[in-house]
């Protein structure tokens, strides 16, 4: 029968000691397992989505109204006074050389404005990851490729970003406005805010006189020198998570309705992994190769109610390349506000109603 041994008391002591340092060690893991968690939780507000990034928006209603003396068509040979989703789908069949996307969801992309020799603007798409390098182990990076818009052909585009042509034709030289009508809505019941990082871009690439060749019509392109305007709807409407992702990650001060544009940097180049830019590095001043500061040429609150004067039309045809997009560098794109549904809406004339006004 095998002896049982006595401990000492100095023996008991120590391994009464071994037992709570183990005790100690688990609690200890246990607490850096629920900050890690914690930590995760607390900073998973980035802009581009770091969750949930694959589905954004999905609804999409595009309609185009003009007034007051303005046709306008999505192949510059059948006018009319509106223009529908279908219009701008089915262009292809009379507008061969069209590319126009409609994608069934958009995911953010961003741009520096800046329209290239095809008199396109360049779309970036941005994804967040986690550096692995020595300097930023850990950190949430911003990475990013071209997204060249495609032709859907009618069908659904595998783009994230509306892009289409439109052609306008006046009699003689016009001022044209956004009405009230226009903006960028939510049928939600509970506005997510995605709609507040939306934009709306105008290229004028060209304009013909009223029967030239229809080849010369739809040709229009003016490359790199076409004029190019940015809109930006609900510009100082923030969601509280908005809010703080303007203070978290861009250490930017705004409030819901303060009545001041918060300033941004889009993306004009590819970014890669190895770049290591961080999410909160991503300005013209960190990097002016990577990144530009955005002109916003129109504004507009949420339901406003004055008449924006936009670009002037000369005689004859005017063809216009239209962007509609949700922008990654705004402090409104953040995970809360992913899933969210919209409705993009231009409605452009060339008179005022008696009365009306053209500035907030």
């Amino acid at each position: 029968m095998e002896e049982t041994k006595v401990l000492t008391e100095e023996e008991r002591k120590k391994r009464r000691e071994e037992r709570r340092k183990r005790k100690k060690y688990r609690l200890l893991i246990l607490l850096l397992l629920m900050f890690g968690t914690g930590v995760m939780l607390a900073t998973s507000t980035y802009a581009w989505f770091t969750s949930n990034k694959t589905v954004s928006v999905n609804t999409l209603n595009v309609s185009i109204e003009a007034r007051n003396g303005i046709q306008i068509s999505a192949d510059g040979t059948n006018w009319k006074s509106i223009v529908k989703t279908t219009d701008i789908t089915g262009a292809h069949t009379t507008y061969p050389s069209s590319v126009n996307q409609l994608p069934d969801v958009l995911e953010p992309v961003s741009t520096g404005g800046v329209v290239n020799g095809d008199g396109k603007l360049p779309m970036y798409y941005g994804t967040v990851e986690t550096s692995t390098s020595p300097t930023n182990n850990g950190e949430y990076i911003l990475t990013s490729v071209e997204n060249v818009e495609t032709e859907s052909n009618g069908a659904t585009s595998a783009g994230k970003f509306i892009a289409f042509d439109l052609f306008f034709k006046v009699s003689q030289a016009t001022d044209i406005y956004l009405t009230p009508n226009s903006g960028v809505s939510t049928t939600d019941a509970a506005d997510t805010g995605i709609k507040n990082a939306s934009r709306i871009g105008f290229i004028v690439l060209g304009n013909t006189a009223d029967g030239s060749p229809l080849t010369t019509i739809q040709g229009l392109n003016q490359g790199a020198s076409s004029p190019t305007y940015i809109w930006e709807p609900n510009y100082d409407s923030h969601t509280a998570a908005g809010v703080a992702n303007a203070r978290d990650v861009y250490t930017i001060t705004t409030a819901d309705g303060d009545g001041t544009i918060v300033p941004y940097s889009g993306v004009i180049s590819a970014i890669a992994k190895s770049d290591d830019v961080l999410l909160g590095k991503t300005k013209q001043t960190d990097d002016a190769t990577k990144f530009k500061d955005v002109t916003i040429t129109y504004k507009t609150k949420d339901g406003f109610t004055h008449y924006v004067p936009i670009f002037s039309l000369t005689a004859g045809i005017t063809k216009v390349r239209i962007y509609m997009w949700v922008e990654g560098q705004d402090v409104d794109c953040e995970n809360n506000a992913s899933g969210g549904n919209i409705d993009f809406d231009l409605q452009i004339t060339t008179e005022l109603p008696e009365g009306a006004q053209t500035t907030e």
